[in-house]
């Protein structure tokens, strides 16, 4: 890899190094939220005196692109999802248009009859059963978010005949002539608990954006109910504004 820098160009080493880092990250060699080789990995594999290294990673942490992280050291800093607030799309969807790749890890799925503010959101009656379903949401494997999501039993009913760990509700449910017209959300900031923090991989009382939604269909019946709760270093909304 020495060959990648060449001591007698114009452009200094450090901006070559930078310039290297960068290849890398965008390949994939270094992968999001994990550390990079240290110091001496890198003075090694290049030959190049420290201060030089520290150069390339300085700009590159001030580019963004790289996060130092006390007592773990240099982390390739993971790209954050942008959700339009002006559109209805679920996670999976936000991802695969960022050129990312999601997954989720399945927490559970059941039918409770407990959930009396759902039962309310969703206008359920009484005694029906609603379909509980929570997972953690990933991004090219660095888990972004909580998500619990309820359904009617009519729609769980319909979703429980696949994987919901791996699914695509909205997919889905258009299969079976559901569809989903409009939503509103509200959003708020909270801080993680332990067990949040622990799923997601942050540390307790570390900030989460909290986004509560309810989709309707085309006639205007409630048909799901989520809340999500998203690491704040790996997400923000977007909204356009006109006057």
């Amino acid at each position: 890899m020495r060959k990648l820098i060449d001591p007698n160009k114009e452009v200094a080493l450090y901006i070559q190094l930078k310039d290297v880092f960068i290849q890398r990250i965008q390949n994939g060699e270094w992968g999001a939220d994990k550390l990079i080789p240290t110091e001496q990995a890198l003075m090694k594999e290049f030959d190049v005196s420290r201060t030089t290294i520290r150069q390339a990673i300085s700009l590159l942490v001030q580019e963004g692109l790289l996060e130092k992280k006390q007592g773990r050291g240099t982390i390739v800093k993971p790209r954050k999802l942008i959700g339009n607030l002006g559109q209805l799309k679920g996670f999976a969807e936000e991802v695969l248009e960022k050129g990312q790749t999601p997954r989720s890890q399945f927490i559970r799925a059941e039918f409770k009859t407990d959930l009396h503010h759902e039962r309310s959101m969703l206008n359920v009656e009484e005694n029906e059963p609603i379909l509980l379903v929570e997972r953690i949401r990933f991004a090219d494997d660095v888990p972004v978010a909580l998500e619990r999501t309820c359904w009617p039993q009519s729609i769980g009913n319909i979703l429980m005949e696949f994987d919901l760990n791996e699914a695509r509700y909205y997919e889905i449910l258009e299969k079976y002539n559901v569809y989903l017209n409009r939503a509103s959300e509200k959003i708020s900031a909270i801080n993680a608990t332990i067990q949040e923090a622990d799923l997601l991989g942050i540390r307790a009382g570390e900030a989460l954006l909290e986004m509560t939604r309810l989709s309707l269909g085309v006639n205007g019946e409630p048909i799901e109910y989520t809340k999500t709760k998203y690491r704040n270093d790996q997400y923000h909304y977007s909204i356009e504004l006109k006057r």
